[in-house]
This record gives structure tokens, sequence and C-alpha cells, in this order.
């Protein structure tokens, strides 16, 4: 039985069993003492031990991104990404709370005052990183929780995916603008997003080593997955690539920052009057392009890294009244 006392103004409860090192902590309420010892006694019977939770009740959600920050976050390809939103959600309420004390509750009622002010998909990714960095500490870093409160929680409901493709002439009217525009890498780089399905950060991390102008392939060596895929070049990509290495001074295919196209690209697609256009949405036109040449879903998936045929369904856009000439 635990033995709850008064102490110097508080009430202390304090549990022993034969063999174990015995434990106690300090409250304000004697049904909190209690609480606490009842707990501590259910988990002694359930597992035969009693659990360390000091680290659950010393460290706070604070503490945990911070550390999460430095031991775990700089060995992600998206490490710059999670940084700033891990940053963000330092400053939230829910971030002085301990582990111990950090309910289902808690993390709903987060939940939804951020989906009052930030996108489903902004908030499942911050309960995704919160998510991730409790597991780690539950299972690394020694500190007891009996669950994950995240995983007990309803997530937002994802928004659907973008479907915009490019309209009938959409394509020059981009290519116009880029030739108007400071940035001379732009027309290339939007030629080449759209023959190759590459991402914008692989395009711009090619350098000339990549490139294989014999077997008219592109090597990235480290993409969004984590693996490396060879990418095969069109005729036209493979005229974009002569012209450019034919200027070129620098070991990268394209020498500019992704800043730089950041700003480049809302210039252009205003100039081009496709405001609601993204970047990568490139990377979805250029892979329904190849299903709609005939090329079944595994060729698609050699070329655009995909490794599980529901992702490219969400990237290719077929359109309906394109499919009618082959109902016949």
């Amino acid at each position: 039985m635990a033995t709850i006392r008064r102490l110097r103004g508080r009430w202390q409860a304090q549990v022993r069993r034969k063999g174990i090192p015995p434990r106690a902590k300090s409250f304000d309420t004697k049904i909190d003492a209690e609480k606490w010892a009842r707990n501590l006694e259910a988990e002694l019977d359930r597992c035969g031990s009693l659990p360390d939770t000091r680290l659950a009740e010393q460290m706070t959600v604070r503490d945990l991104f911070e550390r999460y920050l430095k031991e775990i976050t700089p060995h992600k390809r998206s490490a710059s990404t999670e940084v700033y939103r891990l940053r963000a959600m330092l400053k939230r309420d829910i971030a002085h709370r301990t582990l111990a004390t950090l309910t289902p509750q808690h993390i709903a009622t987060y939940r939804d005052e951020r989906l009052a002010v930030a996108s489903p998909a902004t908030v499942i990714r911050e309960l995704n990183s919160l998510g991730h960095a409790i597991d780690i500490a539950r299972k690394e870093w020694g500190v007891h929780l009996p669950q994950n409160p995240c995983k007990l929680i309803r997530r937002p409901k994802a928004p659907k995916g973008r479907d915009r493709r490019l309209a009938p002439g959409e394509e020059q009217l981009l290519l116009d603008a880029a030739d108007n525009g400071r940035n001379p890498y732009m027309r290339p780089l939007i030629i080449l997003a759209l023959e190759t399905a590459m991402r914008q950060g692989e395009l711009l991390s090619l350098t000339w080593d990549d490139i294989d102008f014999d077997k008219r392939i592109a090597h990235l060596a480290l993409t969004k997955n984590g693996e490396s895929r060879n990418v095969p070049l069109s005729s036209r990509a493979i005229e974009v690539l002569t012209q450019l290495k034919s200027r070129s001074n620098d070991q990268r295919v394209l020498p500019t920052t992704k800043s730089a196209v950041i700003q480049a690209w809302e210039h252009l697609r205003a100039r081009a009057g496709c405001s609601d256009l993204h970047f990568h949405d490139l990377r979805h036109e250029a892979v329904t392009r190849l299903l709609e040449r005939g090329w079944n879903v595994i060729e698609v998936a050699t070329v655009s890294g995909h490794k599980e045929l529901k992702m490219l369904q969400r990237y290719s856009h077929l359109r309906a009244e394109d499919l009618v000439a082959r109902l016949g």
C-alpha cells in the first residue's frame, strides 16, 4: 500500500515494494497524491517493476523539441523546414507542459486552436513532428510514458491533392515570361521540369558530372525518399542541357539558388497570368504527360521516383475527355 502523508505543507505519496527502490513525490492536494500512487502501483502490478517516471515528469515539450532538434532533425532531408516548424511550436502554450502531464485532451485542444489559423496540412505536419519526437523519447531516451498521446486523437482530414494542369497555351506563356525575366535559368528550369518530372530541388542540385549525354541519363545521387535514381532524358531535355553546357563556367547545371527561383517564379507566373500555378504543378504535369503517352505506371515510377502507386496517383491527373478516344 502507498503511504500518503502531510509534509511541509504539501502531500507526499510514497510507494514501496520489496526489492525495488522506493518512489516518492509531493503534491498540492491529497487527491493528486493518491492518484499518482494508484497509477504507479497499477503499473507495478502490470509489469512487475516500478517505472522511472522522473524524466517524463521533468521534461517539457520544449525540452523534448530542443533535444530532438539537436539529435534527430539534422539527419533528415527536410531538416530546414522541420527546424522552422519546431521553432514555431516552441512558442505555443503546449511547449510548457511536461510529458507526464501531456494528455490527448491537451493535444486535441492544440489541434483545434491551430486549425482556426492554419491549414489542415500544416497541423498534420505539426502533430506528426510532435508524435515522432515523443516516440523517440520513449524508445531511445528512456522517457517512460504508458502511451503516445498523439496517437489517441483524431487527425485533421488531409486536404485533397492538387490537380492543377497546364491549360492549352499556358506553357508558352510561362516560357515567354521567363524570356522577359531577369533570371536566365528559369526557361531551362521550366522545360527540364516538364521533360524529366524532377522536383525543383533535384534540378537545382544537378552537376555536370550527373549528366551522361551518351546514355541520355541524369543521375540523382540522393532524392527525397533517400534513394538514388536515374532519369532518362528526352531529346528536348538534351537540347536544353547542351545549350546550358556550351555557355557554362560552373559545375552546376543550373547555377542559381532556391530563393532566387522562388522570387523569379512569383514574377513570372504573374506576367504569364497564371498566379494559381505552383512550380511543383509542373511535376504533376510531367507525370501525367508520360501516362498520356501510354507509359505504364512502373515506367513512370522509374522516372518520377515514386515508390507507391497511391502516391503516383496523386501526381497523375488524366482528364476524362482525354481518355474518350481510347474507348472507341
